[in-house]
């Protein structure tokens, strides 16, 4: 359904009856990987999670734009983007969600 959403802390109440760490253990290693994430992508690696997908910076080309509020003309200067990549398995499971 769109719309739902999975926040953090139900990821780690679905995680914690599977494993034999404290939620608050599962919190700190979530927290750990996210930290790891970003950092590799503030270093400019791709970041590849087998089976799952991939993480990386892409150089969006700068263009001209306008203001919504102002409708005033700006310049947007090239910049980069974080993109996700979902890998073939996700991708292949993910295709049947929208038929």
């Amino acid at each position: 359904m769109p719309g739902n959403k999975l926040t953090k802390a139900e990821i780690i109440e679905n995680i914690y009856p599977k494993v034999k760490v404290s939620k608050k253990n599962i919190h700190r290693i979530l927290d750990l990987f996210f930290q790891e994430v970003k950092a590799g992508l503030l270093k400019d690696q791709v970041i590849e999670l087998r089976g799952f997908g991939t993480f990386e910076i892409k150089t969006r080309k700068g263009r001209k734009a306008r203001n919504p509020k102002t409708g005033e003309s700006v310049v947007v200067t090239d910049h980069g983007v974080a993109i996700f990549r979902p890998g073939r398995e996700l991708k292949n499971k993910v295709w049947i969600l929208r038929e």
